[in-house]
């Protein structure tokens, strides 16, 4: 059946009733505009632009994508969990949408295999499943409307990857979490206490801030040290994921570190000669020749090989007790 649709729409390459066909596939809906999962699937690193020259990539999609799923998971998790409180609501969201979440349903709904990016694309960043999964969703919300994405999280996501009732009462420790991911890329990782004090029911508060490389990540307060430490944490890895520009200016910290530490380092040489002999207030006379060679020690030419007679060597003794008189 679904061939036959293929069929009348007639799908210009073999490539494109190859997505068709595996769009309806992963979302349950058929593709009515496949330009937009055309342009999803279309890496920044491609650098395509359009006829006018502007970027072709999926950014854009990737935002919107975004915000829609905060929307409709906002709304599973609120009507799933009645009587939670808040705090409870927005923890199990953001397990939800946080990027290994995504990155793990990209990967076993197969969609990676569609992207297109280059494969210069920096290291550091594996962000790029959960990235296309967003991007994948704006899609879909441009093609078939927020009630079809609705439908897509519920019965393929929710439905059939995701437990939410495991995700919900799994505690995250967002502070091993950064510091794992801070010792895989050896970023130098500091927790630095901003302050600490007492509340007016003498509730101890600490506020504390995470720095990376000597940047400064994001900061927040608790009544305790682990509290503080691991709401400060969560905040900086979604900056990290967030923020490009901060997470470059970590790596780019971190590439100066080690280029210094890897330079050897060299003494400075000295410019003033050693003193072996500590200098006269006032200035010697002028010796003669003869005088400064008898005096030097390291003269040697009083040496003779030729042997001396007896009576040389009394004679000599004689002149030497004489002259020391």
């Amino acid at each position: 059946m679904l061939n036959n649709i293929i069929g009348r729409i007639k799908l210009p390459f073999r490539k494109e009733k190859e997505l068709y066909l595996s769009l309806y596939k992963i979302t349950g809906q058929y593709p009515r505009n496949i330009q937009y999962y055309k342009v999803a699937f279309v890496h920044k690193s491609v650098a395509r632009r359009t006829l006018k020259g502007k970027p072709l990539n999926n950014e854009r999609l990737e935002f919107l994508g975004d915000a829609i799923l905060d929307a409709i998971v906002g709304d599973i998790v609120f009507k799933h969990f009645p009587g939670k409180k808040e705090g409870f609501l927005t923890n199990t969201r953001s397990k939800l949408v946080q990027r290994s979440t995504l990155n793990r349903i990209a990967n076993e709904m197969g969609i990676m295999r569609f992207l297109k990016w280059s494969g210069s694309t920096v290291s550091h960043n594996n962000y790029l499943g959960g990235n296309t999964f967003e991007a994948l969703v704006g899609a879909l919300y441009l093609d078939h409307g927020y009630d079809a994405c609705m439908k897509f999280m519920k019965k393929r996501i929710l439905g059939e990857l995701i437990n939410i009732e495991k995700v919900a009462y799994k505690e995250i420790n967002f502070k091993s979490k950064l510091l794992e991911w801070a010792q895989k890329n050896r970023i130098n990782l500091q927790y630095r206490l901003l302050e600490e004090k007492t509340d007016e029911k003498s509730n101890p508060i600490f506020h504390y801030q995470v720095v990376l490389e000597n940047i400064t990540g994001c900061d927040a307060t608790g009544f305790s040290k682990k509290e503080s430490q691991q709401l400060a944490s969560k905040l900086t890895l979604e900056k990290l994921k967030k923020n490009a520009s901060f997470l470059d200016s970590v790596f780019a910290a971190k590439t100066q570190r080690t280029k210094m530490e890897e330079e050897p380092i060299v003494m400075v040489p000295d410019i003033e000669p050693v003193p072996f002999v500590r200098e006269s207030t006032t200035e010697p006379a002028e010796k003669p020749k003869a005088a400064v060679q008898e005096e030097d020690e390291f003269d040697l030419s009083n040496i003779s090989h030729q042997k001396k007679t007896a009576a040389e060597i009394i004679a000599a003794a004689e002149n030497a007790a004489y002259a020391a008189i």
